[in-house]
């Protein structure tokens, strides 16, 4: 039985998990713990996060586990709300509903102690018992979106939705947690690799549910299992601003801007095919959303702000002196050529006999001048609202 006068500099290992009217399966679920723990050799309390209306929390008492009672808001709510009362070094989750085998621990705990931060188990490189994992997720769901977090993040994962996990409590808080459902566990492995933090996986058991026992995706309806891999893409998408914005930003304002000088002077004609007015408007238009991205995407890293470092350097390279002065030269630049029509134009008594190619690219300029000033004024409203940035 875990001793719960421990102080957090005698308990090395907190075994942290959600219950939701588990009283089938939870008595079982704390023996596994503690039979993992004295595998391990370490010292560890079993923190079980409430929300039942059942009988699991006076049963989880009862066997010697903590229990912290909390309104019931979702599984990413509960580990939030679980972070204050977390006593050891490691942190360790999973499900109390004997799917995940929490007495083969030491594995996790072995890959704590050799300095990886964040250990994630995964179902596919180890055993999934016949009937434990349904069809359309075991092939498609989690191997899909597993894919997709990989390509977007940089990551090598084989299973980013197994819920046993293992990470240092400092980690934990460094990954400061937002979501309050499902998608917690998305977000969890992103900002892993986002902060590059030390990690590695260990292959585990995966079983399916006790007699008697309907897991919750199943309690939830037939559309829960979409819903949850909804909810999940949609974190990912809100966390990826290199894959969305940055990179296909500058490739675009790249794009643009070669498209739109190389017209500045008028048509020009690469073999069969003549480049003009049509050529250079999808030159401007290519550039005034791909510097729109590249913007996006920089403003997106600072607010996440991963890496302090990064931000920093973002902030002292464009500073709001440079950031004005730039979007002040752009507008210049652009109303000069403007200006330069306009005369054109009042000296051909309103009528222009030709197509203005400058006066398209002054009007870029305009745009691009107003962007950059737009986003100078946000970028330093958002550094000044993070803690760290020196003022």
């Amino acid at each position: 039985m875990t001793d719960a006068s421990k102080t957090s500099h005698e308990v090395t290992l907190s075994i942290v998990v959600p219950a939701l009217n588990e009283e089938l399966t939870i008595a079982e679920f704390v023996e596994w713990c503690q039979e993992g723990l004295r595998q391990a050799g370490v010292s560890g309390e079993i923190l079980i996060i409430d929300s039942s209306t059942d009988r699991t929390p006076e049963i989880a008492q009862a066997k010697g586990a903590r229990v912290l009672r909390v309104p019931k808001k979702g599984l990413g709510r509960a580990y939030i709300d679980a972070i204050p009362h977390i006593r050891g070094k490691y942190v360790l989750m999973g499900d109390c509903d004997l799917t995940y085998d929490f007495r083969e621990i030491s594995q996790f705990v072995e890959a704590l102690e050799s300095g990886n931060e964040f250990v994630m188990g995964t179902r596919m490189k180890g055993y999934i018992q016949a009937g434990a994992m349904p069809t359309l997720h075991r092939y498609f769901g989690t191997p899909l979106t597993t894919w997709i977090l990989n390509r977007m993040y940089g990551t090598r994962y084989s299973d980013i939705h197994c819920g046993m996990r293992a990470m240092t409590l400092e980690a934990l808080k460094r990954i400061d947690l937002q979501s309050q459902s499902w998608e917690y566990a998305s977000e969890m492995v992103l900002k892993a690799g986002r902060l590059r933090l030390k990690m590695s996986e260990v292959p585990i058991h995966f079983y399916k549910d006790r007699p008697g026992r309907l897991s919750h995706l199943k309690r939830s309806g037939w559309f829960s299992p979409w819903q949850a891999g909804w909810i999940n893409l949609r974190v990912m998408f809100l966390y990826a601003p290199d894959f969305f914005l940055f990179r296909p930003g500058a490739v675009m304002l790249a794009l643009g801007l070669s498209l739109t000088v190389l017209l500045v002077r008028g048509p020009v004609k690469l073999g069969p095919a003549i480049l003009s007015l049509n050529s250079m408007l999808l030159g401007v238009t290519l550039s005034a959303i791909g510097y729109m991205a590249v913007w996006l995407g920089l403003l997106a890293r600072v607010y996440h702000d991963f890496n302090p470092r990064y931000t920093q350097q973002v902030l002292r390279g464009w500073s709001y002196n440079r950031g004005m002065v730039l979007a002040g030269a752009l507008s210049a630049v652009g109303v000069i050529a403007e200006t330069w029509l306009l005369i054109t134009w009042l000296k051909s008594h309103l009528q222009l006999t030709a197509i203005s190619f400058p006066g398209v690219l002054g009007l870029l300029m305009i745009i691009l001048g107003f962007e950059t000033f737009a986003f100078t004024l946000i970028l330093h409203m958002i550094a000044g609202t993070q803690p760290h940035v020196q003022k």
